[in-house]
């Protein structure tokens, strides 16, 4: 049986993040990638230049024609950059009973380009983080959120995990690639338990869509079948190999993207 995820998030018109990134993702890990589209990005490496927002009531049209359709197995969550749209959002997942919703806190891209507008926080935390398996917010997002500086270790990352899980999703992974030590340390954080998922930091300009890539490759994880553990592991080294071979592309003048099909590609 095909496995089946959607991705519910703006448009990259360069290719290297939002949909583009998870449907390449999705497709490099052998799931099959339907998408809703949220917002239209006039976007390159170097920098968001404009913004069209989807109206709400087609990014629900979108969610119908999809869901009524498809056997859907993961559903990953980006850029809802207006309050119309994550409740659109929130009650199409409602509608449908969705399952296995992976929920990127989408805020800034890579270039420093706000996405999402400061209004729309409060929505996000009430109607979609809650029906969430799991948030996976950067240092930056996750201090949003809390309303917290910014994490300087594990410990403050945790407790900020356990802030943002207090608001009922059933795990939080708050990423570490911001920060400055040579490991990249991840926290997959729920009720139980802490999982520390770690990898050597790459040195390296091109990440741009590094946070879409990562959620979207979890998401294809829970597709097949995986538990949120393993597929976040799995998840973590397909990733860590994708930023490993971006240099290998010569994409763009700015932040270019990873290697999403790194293990066909070869030079």
């Amino acid at each position: 049986m095909t496995a089946n995820a959607v991705t519910i998030a703006g448009s990259d018109s360069s290719g290297g993040a939002g949909i583009q990134a998870d449907l390449k993702t999705f497709g490099a890990l052998g799931v099959y990638g339907a998408s809703v589209l949220t917002a239209l990005t006039a976007q390159n490496t170097q920098g968001v230049t404009a913004i069209h927002d989807v109206p709400a009531d087609f990014i629900a049209a979108q969610i119908d024609a999809v869901f009524t359709d498809l056997d859907i197995g993961a559903v990953k969550i980006g850029m809802l950059s207006q309050v119309p749209a994550i409740r659109a959002v929130a009650d199409g997942l409602t509608r449908h009973d969705a399952q296995n919703i992976v929920l990127d806190p989408v805020m800034v891209a890579t270039s420093g380009d706000r996405l999402l507008a400061v209004e729309a926080i409060a929505a996000l935390c009430l109607d979609l983080i809650p029906r969430a398996l799991v948030v996976t917010p950067n240092l930056h997002e996750a201090a949003a959120l809390t309303d917290l500086p910014l994490a300087r270790g594990e410990q403050e990352m945790e407790a900020q995990a356990r802030k943002i899980l207090a608001l009922g999703p059933r795990a939080v992974l708050i990423k570490g690639g911001h920060g400055d030590s040579a490991d990249s340390v991840d926290l997959l954080v729920d009720a139980k338990q802490v999982i520390r998922l770690v990898a050597p930091r790459v040195k390296t300009r091109n990440t741009h869509g590094t946070g879409c890539t990562l959620s979207s490759a979890i998401a294809a994880g829970l597709a097949k079948g995986l538990d949120l553990v393993p597929a976040a592991r799995a998840a973590k080294d397909y990733v860590t190999e994708a930023i490993k071979a971006a240099d290998r592309l010569t994409v763009g003048h700015g932040h270019g993207p990873l290697s999403h099909f790194h293990q066909f590609w070869r030079q």
